[in-house]
């Protein structure tokens, strides 16, 4: 796994709520609720579209292409029509700033 990375300001993102990100060329969500913040690849597994747009229900990000929802926390795929797990990535919060760790390319 690399290091961890800062990518952004907690400040930035709305409790609850969400914001797209670009770092080294891989677009993620970073998802805030509370204290507590997530990371998640940018891709509904059910057709390769963009999470990012989507409602934050609780845990649950949802397409908003064709509804499918991912918990934030693991990134599985909770209801259809997505069957697979979106990737996450680790996260920590010092402060202000976030860090993510991304997942290895193989996981």
């Amino acid at each position: 796994m690399s290091e961890f990375k800062v990518v952004a300001r907690r400040s930035e993102i709305p409790d609850p709520g969400r914001k797209l990100i670009e770092v080294d060329g891989r677009l993620v969500v970073l998802c805030r609720i509370g204290s507590e913040v997530f990371c998640l690849d940018d891709v509904c597994t059910h057709d390769g579209g963009p999470l990012g747009s989507g409602e934050l229900q609780g845990y649950d990000l949802i397409c908003p292409r064709h509804g499918a929802r991912f918990d934030i926390r693991t990134g599985c795929a909770r209801t259809m029509p997505a069957t697979e797990s979106t990737r996450t990535h680790r996260v920590k919060v010092e402060g202000d700033q976030i860090l993510v760790q991304w997942a290895d390319d193989d996981s």
